[in-house]
């Protein structure tokens, strides 16, 4: 005869830790809309406080959840910033690609990255949005200098060790490029093929890269 049949278990279970804290009070739980309320959250509070001074648990209690939740949808504030901002690519895929293969070549691979990505209108256009907001935003133009400066730049910088006035001239260039190509549309920069614009920018962006002489 089962347990249930006996009455040994007809009341119901204490309630579990982690069902106490998803029904805490003015917590709402995981739904279908919690990642999209985290977002919109994260949107909030980057532009009231900029990377630097935004944190998981503020954009949790902006969005009214737990902070667990925030770390179950995105990896990290800088994962959160990414996907807020809408752009194309994360610092990990920019540090790995960087790192995977002979510090020699680090600027071609990161040349090629850059370049095949924002090629696709797709990510372009939110990341020329941005630069658009930031035109007339101070605090959007400080919040990118924090992020670029900390999750990109000094990421990079360090596994490299490279000076950051070095990984922001490197950065200077190809921002530069970029604005020229697809902003301004100046030929024949504008319809030079990718590949070709690699071997042109490559030992430029490579010596910023290696160690001073």
């Amino acid at each position: 005869m089962s347990e249930l049949s006996t009455g040994e278990s007809s009341e119901s279970p204490e309630p579990s830790e982690s069902s106490e804290v998803r029904r805490r009070p003015g917590r709402r739980p995981g739904s279908a809309d919690t990642r999209g309320q985290i977002l919109a959250a994260a949107r909030e509070t980057f532009a009231e406080k900029g990377f630097d001074k935004a944190t998981i648990r503020g954009i949790a209690r902006q969005a009214g959840v737990d902070p667990a939740l925030v770390h179950h949808y995105f990896s990290g504030k800088e994962g959160m910033f990414v996907e807020a901002m809408d752009l194309p690519i994360t610092p990990d895929v920019v540090l790995s690609a960087v790192m995977a293969g002979p510090r020699e070549q680090a600027a071609e691979r990161l040349v090629r990255l850059i370049l095949t990505i924002i090629a696709e209108d797709g990510a372009r256009q939110p990341v020329l949005a941005l630069v658009r907001t930031a035109m007339t935003n101070e605090q959007m133009v400080a919040t990118i200098r924090e992020f670029l400066g900390q999750a990109l730049l000094g990421r990079v910088g360090e596994a490299l060790d490279v000076p950051p006035v070095r990984m922001e001239a490197a950065f200077a260039q190809m921002f530069g490029v970029v604005l020229v190509r697809y902003v301004l549309k100046l030929e024949p920069l504008a319809s030079v093929d990718v590949e070709d614009l690699v071997k042109l920018l490559t030992p430029t962006i490579q010596g910023y890269l290696d160690p001073p002489r």
